[in-house]
């Protein structure tokens, strides 16, 4: 059988990607190795949300390569789209795969491994191929909001979402294979629409699944769906409370300058709105320091809003100018260091948010879905609120959700 080996960067959009990738492999005859194995084919799928992200790339494709100089190496997704010209010369990787490209890798790949033999016919209709005791489910793709440090529209187009009918057959054969916990996703998942069923009317189907336990949802965008998916958390027994709510920034000026839909105030009024409908609710944000024009005073603002808000999760990262985004030619650069001393900050700021929020769920009855057992028998995973934890039982399996009331917390919590 010929091999082949997959290496994902980025988003939870590209993850689910992957795992059609690799069902595509598989039903063509191919067996799947880790990334560290040497193999035939190895498929970089790609991410381009920063330039650091496209020279990672660029290192991954020429590691595999001195490693596995007979390979076929493959970049896949965003990257090539927006750097076909120049990436192949530069990675030094075998062949090039779009967006729409990537999911015939095979059938593309067939002269090339197996010359002899006639290109595979892969099984449309195979179940994404996933190694994680939880599932990502790809409802959406594209967004047209343009902010202006997002290469996204560029790199997956406008907006579009598949039909419910789709959605519910890949999810009815994901809990059929045992996955307790599906994760929907999208690159703007707010947006998804189906006719006259948009987001909300999507997890209500979603729902109705037997075996299913848990629903969880990737980020979703201010000014979309955002308060009929706080009610709609309300009121449902398998959704997940924890909302990531992109932030980026804090200052209403570098709000406007970025092109985002929301002010500070907005923000402050969604999170209001999230807390008291759902006490011990998990928050997460996005946010980006060093943004072109953010000055000490702009920064102190988002350093404010974080601090009033009860965040339990943030995901902060310094600048990184994207070539072909407005952002990059924009005056009032921020020096690297800046944007990195000021993400320090915001990351110890935000440890202080997480570990606050996670004892608040101390004595509280809680659920965690097994990801793992340690030597000593435990079982690790994450709570529906996405805080670790750590908890201990006669026959506890990877994939069972564990009932259990946290006593203690020490970076996870435990009974």
């Amino acid at each position: 059988m010929p091999t082949v080996s997959f290496k994902t960067l980025g988003c939870r959009l590209n993850q689910a990607e992957t795992a059609r990738m690799k069902a595509g492999f598989v039903s063509a005859g191919y067996c799947i190795e880790p990334f560290t194995a040497v193999t035939d084919v190895a498929v970089i799928h790609t991410c381009t949300i920063t330039g650091m992200a496209e020279k990672e790339c660029i290192r991954l494709a020429r590691r595999v390569k001195r490693r596995s100089p007979d390979a076929c190496v493959v970049l896949a997704g965003c990257a090539v789209e927006v750097g076909r010209d120049t990436l192949l010369e530069a990675s030094g990787a075998d062949l090039l795969a779009g967006q729409n490209e990537k999911f015939d890798l095979p059938t593309a790949l067939a002269s090339r491994i197996s010359p002899a033999t006639p290109a595979p016919v892969t099984d449309d209709d195979a179940p994404p191929v996933f190694d994680t005791t939880r599932a990502w489910i790809k409802v959406q793709d594209g967004c047209d909001f343009r902010c202006a440090y997002c290469i996204v529209p560029d790199a997956r187009g406008g907006p579009r979402s598949r039909g419910v009918t789709d959605v519910m057959h890949e999810a009815s054969q994901l809990v059929e294979q045992g996955y307790r916990e599906l994760v929907v996703t999208g690159a703007n998942l707010g947006c998804y629409a189906d006719g006259d069923t948009n987001l909300v009317g999507l997890l209500d189907q979603l729902e109705t699944l037997d075996g299913l336990r848990r629903l969880r949802i990737s980020s979703i965008e201010l000014s979309t769906v955002e308060s009929d998916v706080i009610a709609y958390m309300a009121r449902s027994t398998k959704l997940c409370r924890f909302l990531h709510l992109p932030l980026q920034t804090g200052d209403d000026r570098m709000l406007r300058a970025m092109g985002r839909h929301y002010t500070s105030a907005d923000y402050r009024a969604v999170v209001h709105d999230v807390t008291s409908r759902l006490p011990r609710v998990g928050l997460g944000a996005d946010i980006i320091t060093g943004l072109p024009g953010e000055d000490e005073e702009a920064f102190r603002n988002t350093c404010r809003l974080v601090e009033d808000l009860p965040f339990s999760n943030l995901h902060v990262f310094p600048y990184s100018p994207r070539p072909g985004t407005p952002a990059a030619d924009m005056t009032e650069q921020v020096p690297r260091d800046v944007a990195r001393a000021r993400a320090a900050e915001l990351i110890a700021l935000g440890k202080e948010k997480r570990n606050t929020f996670a004892r608040s769920l101390l004595g509280h009855p809680l659920e965690v879905l097994v990801e793992r057992l340690d030597d000593e028998g435990a079982a690790h995973g994450w709570t529906g609120e996405y805080i670790a934890a750590r908890v201990r039982g006669e026959g506890l399996q990877p994939n069972q959700l564990v009932a259990f009331t946290p006593t203690a917390y020490d970076g996870a919590l435990y009974a």
